[in-house]
């Protein structure tokens, strides 16, 4: 099995790559993730994801480099991180029965081999109405600090969508392995979980 590392700090993003091998290092890459003037959220997600990347191929150069990133637009407006219990409850009030498009990218890079793969996946999210009451009680029991749209789909945040539209289950959560895999199996890299 050759070497992979997962430039990601998301526990999240880790427990997805443990579906297909325990076999891997996890190293948080510390990137400015500043959106750049007039970068639409697709774009921003696969800069991102390439940044993180190539910033832990540099010292790793024989290895297989998956980074990730995703990013959230609203009426063609990219989406900020919520940073604390009042900026979630505004942006639950701000997306309650509305679509919201996320963008979810992976790349792999080897640089020994000059390698470089990446997809962006879109997912279509619709919000419930939701009640102060629903927002409440999901703030009670989550801190969606950090998440896009507030939304910890991993965990409650799924209760307060209405649908989630996407050719892979796994990109809401921010690391789409479907896509993933496709480019480990154009390298001829198989999985077995463990």
């Amino acid at each position: 099995m050759p070497s992979i590392i997962l430039a990601s700090s998301s526990i999240y993003r880790k427990q997805l790559l443990q579906r297909l091998t325990k076999k891997f290092k996890v190293i948080a890459p510390h990137v400015n993730e500043k959106k750049l003037p007039k970068e639409g959220g697709k774009e921003s997600a696969l800069r991102l994801a390439l940044v993180k990347a190539e910033k832990i191929s540099k010292d790793n150069q024989n290895s297989y480099v998956i980074g990730s990133d995703q990013t959230a637009e609203f009426d063609s407006i990219q989406i900020a991180k919520p940073k604390n219990n009042n900026e979630s409850i505004e942006q639950l009030i701000k997306l309650s029965g509305k679509d919201v498009t996320f963008y979810s990218a992976v790349c792999l890079i080897n640089k020994s081999k000059k390698i470089e793969y990446k997809e962006v996946e879109v997912i279509q999210v619709k919000y419930k109405v939701l009640t102060k009451s629903m927002i409440s009680s999901y703030l009670r029991n989550e801190i969606p600090n950090g998440c896009l749209g507030s939304i910890k789909s991993e965990g409650l945040g799924i209760t307060l969508l209405e649908k989630i539209v996407s050719n892979d289950p796994t990109a809401i959560v921010g690391l789409p392995l479907l896509s993933l895999v496709k480019m480990f199996e154009l390298e001829e890299i198989y999985f077995n979980g463990k």
